[in-house]
């Protein structure tokens, strides 16, 4: 799997919210400031070419969905994060979270009895 650029994991994060789309439907998803129509359907062939999307045509109108889901673009996306900036630590990652976020005892106990729960 490819790493996307911003531009890409923006279009994405559109197709995991809204699901099937034509490149008219994503730009009125946007927000203000919209790219131009050309613009968009070029990262939608782009994302299709790396195979994150593929279309159905209605005529000559294609409409897109996504081929790959947010949880596994998401779980690709956390194991670059750490093996680049974490030496390949999750110890590490969590470390970093926790000082970053000022994470009381009681949040990280929380946390614990969260993942407890998914667990059973």
């Amino acid at each position: 799997m490819e790493k996307l650029t911003k531009a890409e994991e923006e279009i994405m994060q559109l197709f995991w919210a809204h699901g099937p789309s034509t490149v008219s439907q994503l730009i009125n998803a946007m927000d203000e400031v919209k790219p131009p129509h050309s613009t968009v359907s070029t990262f939608v062939r782009i994302l299709e070419k790396k195979g994150f999307v593929d279309h159905k045509a209605y005529g000559r109108t294609y409409e897109y969905f996504p081929i790959i889901e947010k949880a596994t673009y998401s779980k690709f996306s956390i194991k670059k994060l750490v093996g680049n900036y974490f030496d390949g630590s999750l110890n590490s990652l969590v470390s970093f979270l926790v000082k970053e976020e000022n994470l009381s005892l009681k949040d990280l106990t929380n946390i614990i009895n969260d993942l407890n729960e998914d667990e059973k």
